[in-house]
């Protein structure tokens, strides 16, 4: 099969369904740098193709590039700005990569900017404020870890992007978990679509298990 499409875009290398069936075929053979190679290739010639930059951008978070990863999500939001969902996803990449990040409180400040857009477009977006609870905790514990110098540092790196006080996170935190329980109150109305929340109902449990201690 993979040998057909080569004859075929040899031939048309503009066939982009057949290009992104090839793309498929790569995936289901775990052959993920390839599919990397073509998507890139497709994107050079279709660059408003969001579907492909959104496939990319998961191509590049299973191989641990998300620098690149965080890339299409912009270029996705170029076209979507409002995209709630895309907002979200860019702020869980930030929030995934922070820890190998040269500079940990610059990707956790951006990732929490990210949800808190994702809220204000959606606000009954869980991911949005899931995100934003775990961003926001961990900046939070961060910022109250590093010294005056560290954080002076991270700001001259990023004077666009300012790192939030304790106050603010704190409000934010509590602001996102406030809100969680309130989704989650109104989803147990509603029968079995509460259980599609159930990552939410294990962090809550975790905070109110952290502030009993």
């Amino acid at each position: 099969m993979l040998r057909e499409y080569d004859e075929t875009l040899a031939e048309d290398p503009t066939a982009t369904p057949i290009r992104k069936r090839r793309i498929a075929l790569l995936k289901s053979l775990s052959r993920e740098p390839d599919a990397i190679t073509d998507l890139t290739e497709l994107l050079e010639a279709s660059p408003t193709d969001l579907e492909s930059w959104a496939e990319l951008c998961e191509l590049y978070v299973s191989q641990g590039l998300y620098q690149q990863a965080e890339f299409c999500l912009e270029e996705i939001l170029l076209s979507t700005p409002n995209a709630w969902n895309v907002q979200a996803r860019l702020g869980e990449v930030l929030y995934t990569s922070a820890p190998a990040a040269q500079d940990q409180l610059r990707a956790l400040t951006e990732s929490v900017r990210r949800f808190c857009r994702s809220i204000e477009l959606c606000d009954g977006y869980v991911r949005g404020y899931y995100g934003l609870k775990l961003a926001s905790d961990k900046l939070l514990e961060r910022v109250e870890s590093s010294n005056k110098a560290e954080t002076q540092v991270s700001h001259g790196r990023n004077h666009e992007l300012a790192i939030p006080s304790v106050e603010v996170l704190q409000k934010l935190r509590e602001s996102a978990t406030s809100r969680l329980a309130e989704i989650m109150r109104d989803a147990s109305l509603h029968g079995p679509a509460f259980h599609d929340f159930a990552f939410v109902e294990d962090l809550l449990k975790a905070t109110t298990m952290a502030r009993q201690r």
